[in-house]
């Protein structure tokens, strides 16, 4: 019994030993294949993070961050156990993403927390750990890849700096991998050697010594197959292992695996074959068969799990495995090689189709191959330029060959860009842009030079015209304004030199604004062109036109021997402009004004005398028109008045200097005041009261005519809410507007702004324009005045007769009143032309059912013929001049001081 005892403790113990045996080699079985996935997942990682950074491939990138995620997880789980923080189910999950058999499991994590100084295993641990900041650092490198490639194509440099990095990083951590293999190995057999020590000292030194020459002969056994593993599966190629009778996969090392996305397991059984795409490489032979011959080559594309493609070249060779004939196939990655082959042929392509010409020469410049743009444009094929240098038939602009320099520039490192004069093979030559550039050893010599030129012509045709546009008119073809001081300052030298007089004309249409308003813009371009060609055929020899303003033309008259030569082509200016000039369907008549400044007398330089002919033109507008005038210094004086005057007219607006006045307007029937007409005057500080006829022109130019009309408006809306507050009796006011406030989009609102403002019936306002304004409106005339009717404000038409206006504008509904202007009513009831002008007036307005006013009545005869007639209302000196407000209200209320003889003023009866 007590040996039955002994044997059964013995077999408890030998079973305990034993299942402590199997539990360490379990975790042994756990730890390997934990280190197998590990290892596999580095080195993939690797090179899927090579791969993506050569083609930039999003595939590799997300396979890299896989093997990275597992990486890490490893790395957590090894941290979580050796602290002891950890959930388990956090720990579960990384068991399951590695693949860790559920057995293993428990031995790993006490192994880990308990043992991991132990011998081998806190080696291998350091050396796992290692490896880290490496991995990380791949991460790092990976993100700035896909930084760069998300902004374009990064440069070959950053992409080799890249590469560089994850090649030192593999270096580093390779060896530290293969560390952590062998002594997380090491380590296990460690502890399986210590319990199997201990069953072997418990019964049999024998059976120890026998199984310590076992275990060495197994050590051994196990270290030549791994020590062929490691170098079966580190190898760069993937190794695959066929049988030649059945093509079947035997073995496969980690490459393959990784390339074909399977694991070696996986691809144990598989027919070769399966692992390569149908269609070959269109630069390759087909895949030989596994019965094919040692040594043969080909190139095709190997696939992997998702269908991906990777070019591979396959070698193939027969070697023995025991009884078993087997080819051993090594598979090497060529995509950078397919890659280059592709851009060489894209390049090519590239090269054949851009629109620039390409020459490609040795070192000797000559011509070695030119591409199809080349032969468009030259008409040289390379078979006509064999044994000719590109630079035979290349001169500079000026027919000088291209000098040493530029083949210098070249030689030192640079590159050369200019304009050159090529010839064509029919003889022609033509301009074009080249730019020459060197292909150089790695040495600094250079091998060829590459030249690539483009044909200007156009573009130097555009250049000339841009620079004929710079310097003259476009729409008279004139020198415009600098052009023209250029050249005047050229004959200015010359005449200084030669002791020689130069005349600057200046010259003004006259009225040509009513050309513009009356027909069209259109028109007025047309006539200023043709006025253009009137001037340029006047002129002599060395004469220069220009045009520097709407109107406005000069004439730089350098062929005088005096000053008063200058009068003979002003004349002859004068006449030629003055003539008739057919536009279109219409003759139109101008006449012109011409101003005259000489050097050296009036100017020594272009401003000065374009300045003095330009006082001079004013001078004769302003004393005659359709004349010329010599300068004197009094009309620079003049005109520095008018520009004085033109400053202080901005001011009289800010500084509140305007003031109205009113002329009554009376029933001639009863003689009683029914309106008043709103008349500006302008209360000048140092100058006292100015006339509008004086400022209203120099308004209309500087573009503030709207903003007095503006105020004119508010300023009478604002005298009527004051007299309505000082129950003084209703009467119409009558306001002058210009054509540029009456057309403005912003009239209509600013009109109704006024009236809401201070309170004004529409009705008690009554707006005066222009019949010849009215014309210059054109279409917006029929909005604003359908605006007005809608209103309730009525419209005067004045100066009726006078201009130019279509009668169809009486029929819009805004015009109720049309004033006949004074220059008729002067000549009534002597003169028999103007009769039968006003009583026409007069018939015209009863049938349109509208009412005049006459203007300017001075004598009584006036008074009794336009009453006879029917004319409703006069105005004029015959009954009051203009009025200052305090006086209009004392006549409004007593009648009239002094009324003129059997007429009696009528104040307008309240209410």
């Amino acid at each position: 019994m007590p040996l039955a005892y002994a044997l059964a403790s013995a077999v408890v113990l030998i079973m305990a030993m034993t299942w402590g045996v199997l539990q360490v080699q379990v975790t042994l079985a756990g730890f390997l294949n934990s280190e197998s996935i590990w290892s596999k997942a580095q080195k993939q990682a690797v090179i899927d993070l090579q791969h993506y950074a050569v083609d930039g491939d999003p595939a590799a990138l997300a396979s890299f961050r896989r093997n990275y995620g597992l990486l890490e997880a490893d790395r957590w789980g090894r941290d979580a156990i050796a602290s002891g923080h950890y959930e388990k189910s956090q720990l579960d999950e990384v068991f399951r993403r590695g693949n860790i058999m559920p057995a293993a499991q428990p031995g790993m994590i006490f192994m880990l927390r308990h043992f991991n100084g132990a011998p081998h295993l806190q080696a291998s641990l350091d050396a796992w750990r290692s490896t880290d900041a490496p991995i990380a650092e791949l991460q790092q490198v990976a993100n700035e890849l896909q930084r760069a490639y998300a902004a374009g194509t990064p440069p070959a440099a950053e992409i080799a700096r890249q590469r560089a990095r994850i090649h030192a990083l593999n270096r580093f951590m390779q060896p530290r991998t293969e560390l952590f293999s062998v002594e997380m190995v090491k380590g296990a057999v460690w502890a399986g050697q210590m319990l199997f020590w201990c069953v072997v000292g418990a019964f049999c030194l024998a059976a120890g010594l026998w199984m310590w020459m076992a275990r060495r002969i197994v050590q051994s056994i196990r270290s030549s197959e791994e020590r062929y593993r490691l170098l079966f599966d580190s190898a760069s190629d993937a190794i695959v292992m066929v049988d030649q009778g059945t093509g079947r996969i035997l073995d496969a090392n980690r490459t393959a695996a990784a390339w074909t996305g399977r694991s070696e397991r996986d691809l144990v059984g598989k027919s070769f074959s399966s692992l390569f795409a149908d269609d070959p490489l269109a630069v390759d032979s087909t895949l030989p068969l596994p019965s094919a011959r040692a040594g043969d080559v080909a190139l095709t594309s190997l696939l992997d799990r998702g269908g991906q493609v990777r070019p591979v070249e396959t070698r193939s060779s027969v070697a023995r495995w025991g009884n078993t004939e087997v080819s051993q196939a090594i598979v090497r990655d060529v995509s950078e090689r397919v890659t280059m082959e592709r851009e060489r042929r894209v390049a090519a392509k590239a090269l054949g189709s851009i629109a620039e010409g390409v020459i490609i020469a040795d070192a000797e410049r000559r011509v070695v191959t030119v591409n199809a743009a080349h032969v468009e444009i030259t008409g040289f094929t390379v078979q006509a330029l064999q044994g000719l240098r590109f630079d035979d038939i290349r001169t500079l602009p000026d027919d000088r060959p291209l000098p040493d320099s530029v083949w210098r520039s070249i030689e030192l490192g640079g590159n050369w860009r200019g304009e050159v004069k090529s010839r064509r093979r029919d003889g022609s030559s033509y301009p074009e842009l080249l730019s020459i550039s060197a292909i150089r050893a790695d040495s600094g010599q250079v091998l060829h030079y590459v030249a690539v030129f483009t044909n200007i012509t156009t573009t130097k045709a555009d250049q000339r015209r841009l620079e004929h546009l710079a310097t003259h008119d476009p729409l008279t073809g004139l020198a415009n304004r600098a052009e023209f001081e250029r050249r005047c300052n050229e004959a200015l030298e010359h005449a200084s030199r030669a002791r020689r007089c130069v005349a600057v004309l200046f010259i003004d249409l006259d009225a040509f604004k009513i050309v513009n308003d009356s027909y069209s813009h259109a028109i007025g371009d047309r006539l200023l062109a043709r006025i253009a060609e009137r001037i340029g055929a006047e002129l002599g020899e060395g004469d220069v036109a220009g045009r520097i303003g709407g109107d406005e033309f000069t004439v730089l008259a350098t062929g005088i021997e005096t000053r008063d030569n200058a009068a003979d082509l002003a004349s002859r200016l004068l006449v030629a402009l003055a003539a008739p000039i057919t536009v279109d369907d219409y003759d139109l008549v101008l006449s012109a004004s011409i101003g005259i400044a000489s050097y050296p007398l009036d100017g020594e330089n272009p401003a000065a005398l374009i300045s003095n002919a330009d006082a001079a033109m004013y001078a004769a507008k302003s004393e005659e028109r359709n004349a010329f005038r010599f300068y004197s210094p009094i009309m620079q004086a003049d005109a520095r008045k008018r520009l004085q005057m033109a400053s202080e007219l901005r001011q009289a607006l800010v500084n509140d200097e305007f003031r109205l006045v009113f002329q009554p307007s009376l029933e001639l029937r009863t003689g009683r005041i029914v309106a008043v007409e709103a008349l500006l005057r302008w209360q000048h500080p140092k100058r006292g009261l100015v006339m509008p006829d004086n400022f209203i022109p120099m308004a209309e130019g500087l573009g503030l005519i709207r903003r007095i009309d503006e105020w004119v408006l508010r300023s009478a809306c604002a005298w009527i809410k004051q007299w309505d507050s000082e129950r003084v009796a209703p009467i119409r006011v009558a306001v002058n507007v210009s054509a540029s406030w009456f057309g403005h989009p912003a009239f209509i609102e600013g009109l109704h702004a006024a009236l809401r403002e201070f309170q004004v019936d529409p009705k008690r306002l009554l707006l005066e324009i222009t019949e010849s304004a009215i014309l210059r409106l054109g279409e917006g005339t029929h909005r604003t005045m359908y605006a007005l009717h809608a209103m309730g404000v009525g419209v005067a038409i004045d100066d009726f007769g006078t201009g130019y206006s279509s009668l169809a504008y009486l029929k819009l509904p805004a015009v109720v009143c049309l004033k006949i202007d004074r220059t008729f009513i002067t000549g009534i009831p002597r003169n028999p032309d103007d009769v039968a002008i006003v009583e026409a007036i007069l018939a015209m307005t009863r049938s349109l059912k509208l009412y005049a006013i006459a203007e300017g009545i001075e004598e009584e005869a006036q008074n009794e013929f336009l009453l006879r007639a029917g004319c409703e209302e006069g105005q004029g000196y015959l009954y009051a001049r203009p009025l200052e407000v305090p006086d209009l209200l004392r006549m409004l209320k007593s009648g009239g001081s002094n009324p003129p003889t059997r007429l009696r003023l009528v104040p307008p009866r309240a209410g």
